[in-house]
């Protein structure tokens, strides 16, 4: 499982934050495509900045799911 998360302070690198859908809730995808898809759609300046000038302001993280939950 995949989230989405976006770093919005530029006076603080480290500071990010979960990106929600309209309903408040956390957007989570089953396929990395996918959710790098669906952040290209939310933030496109921001994904076509990173390819030609730094720094990284949004991520794909991998959620791992502890089965034993």
């Amino acid at each position: 499982m995949f989230k989405l998360q976006v770093q919005d302070d530029d006076n603080d690198a480290r500071v990010w934050r979960d990106v929600k859908g309209a309903n408040g809730e956390l957007l989570n995808f089953d396929k990395e495509a996918d959710a790098r898809a669906k952040l290209a759609e939310l933030y496109p300046v921001l994904v076509k900045m990173e390819q030609f000038a730094g720094p990284k302001r949004t991520r794909v993280i991998n959620i791992i799911v502890d089965e034993d939950d």
